[in-house]
């Protein structure tokens, strides 16, 4: 019996296109999973990388690029996404559900419109896949979308095969703020994390029962057939997170708010996958390593905006980095989420001028195979490996410098962006904002 939080009611309809075999040749290739390879050769087979490396030989008959020049890094993943939430810019989008502190029963994809122009934006700038969280108003806000940057005409289209469901969780002042003002719990941080407790507790019950049903189920020697318990959709997703059918990305921004949530989990065996903005992430480097925590953060400028981001270090992303914590550089914003690798770039030469380890290789980590860590997909997509999802990006230039652009952008081996092709980037009247939000009714 497969359990109710584990099944896919939405699953993706997204299968690739047959490409030509293809070798990239001449090119200075990062393949985030070891060092940077010189002159090297990429070759992409059915939708998969077949061989990087030096002095592979090319099968006769292969599309051959030479990219002497250039660089060749996977695409770009952003882990945290509200991308394609608002039709057009300033109109009101669907991030959230303010109707109470736990909405966890809401699913990303159904604020989500394919067509948004957004989409071929984040694709032309070499992102390939992204995570679309729902936002940051409730202590449990519902599920997340996994995308390829693909065109499609619905969002199902564009949903990366196979992939496991996130849940959006929340601490720290948003939910408080939101609700305070309502005068509704929660008011504090006490009360937040006790109402996040009381939802672990009772879907720690819930999934007792559905185990316990299974298991009778299975029982051949049963006289009867045993009664079925109710479905509960909110506690479906909070299940999932404690069994791990769900992974919990939860936004939470000071290093005690963090402690408590990993400590609140712990009680009833919760596996939090990532810590989203985390501004205070530096200051818990241990517990984080410990526990297998990943951080999803931002590049180098974005403390002091609110209260409980007062304590931000611009030098957050390359010293968890270098102190072998997993983190990932991510956008929260459209307009970020099109120059990531410039986030990268900032973040390693603000590590770098501080006289931390920190390279290159590290970067492209924070932008491939970290952000598919926290996604759950890093055996699949994330790195330039033998056998792995061929998705791809071919730079001008070297990625970490702002002179950089992509060239030509592969998703599954299929070339979804040529520089040279203005064809492949057409403008959208849904670029144009309007001057009032009650412009568009």
């Amino acid at each position: 019996m497969t359990a109710p939080w584990a099944e896919d009611p939405y699953p993706s309809t997204y299968k690739p296109e047959t490409a030509a075999p293809l070798a990239i040749i001449n090119a200075t290739i990062l393949t985030a999973a070891g060092p940077a390879i010189a002159d090297g050769t990429l070759l992409i087979e059915n939708n998969k990388i077949r061989a990087v490396g030096t002095k592979i030989e090319i099968p006769d008959g292969w599309q051959v690029i030479d990219a002497s020049g250039q660089w060749v890094t996977p695409g770009i993943i952003d882990a945290h996404s509200h991308a394609g939430t608002a039709y057009v810019p300033g109109v009101e989008d669907g991030l959230n559900e303010m109707t109470g502190p736990n909405t966890v029963e809401m699913f990303a994809e159904f604020s989500l419109w394919p067509q948004s122009p957004v989409y071929p934006r984040l694709r032309n700038a070499g992102v390939t896949t992204i995570q679309v969280l729902p936002g940051s108003a409730n202590i449990f806000g519902g599920r997340t979308a996994i995308l390829k940057m693909v065109p499609s005409t619905t969002i199902q289209g564009m949903k990366f095969p196979g992939s496991k469901y996130g849940l959006k969780m929340v601490c720290g002042e948003n939910p408080t703020r939101v609700y305070g003002a309502q005068n509704r719990a929660p008011m504090g941080r006490s009360g937040l994390m006790a109402m996040m407790r009381k939802y672990f507790a009772d879907a720690a019950k819930y999934v007792e029962d559905w185990n316990s049903y299974a298991d009778k189920l299975a029982d051949e020697n049963a006289e009867t057939d045993p009664a079925k318990p109710d479905r509960n959709f909110q506690l479906d997703s909070i299940a999932g997170g404690i069994t791990g059918d769900i992974r919990i990305n939860t936004h939470c921004y000071r290093a005690e708010d963090m402690t408590n949530v990993l400590i609140t989990a712990k009680e009833y065996n919760v596996k939090v996958s990532s810590f989203h903005h985390a501004t205070e992430a530096y200051k818990i480097m241990g517990t984080l390593k410990e526990t297998d925590t990943c951080i999803a953060g931002w590049g180098p400028d974005w403390g002091g905006f609110k209260m409980e981001a007062y304590d931000y270090s611009s030098l957050g992303i390359p010293m968890l980095s270098a102190a072998g914590v997993c983190v990932a550089v991510t956008s929260d914003s459209d307009k970020t989420g099109q120059h990531l690798n410039i986030d990268a770039a900032r973040s390693l030469a603000a590590g770098q001028r501080a006289g931390l380890d920190v390279t290159e290789e590290d970067a492209i980590r924070w932008i491939t195979y970290y952000p598919a860590k926290i996604l759950g997909l890093e055996k699949e997509t994330g790195t330039l490996e033998t056998g792995k999802m061929a998705d791809v990006v071919i730079w001008s230039a070297n990625p970490f410098s702002s002179y950089a652009h992509p060239e030509k952008v592969f998703i599954d081996g299929v070339e979804v962006f040529d520089h040279s092709d203005p064809s492949g980037s057409p403008l959208s009247d849904y670029e144009i904002t309007p001057s009032n939000k009650g412009d568009i009714q």
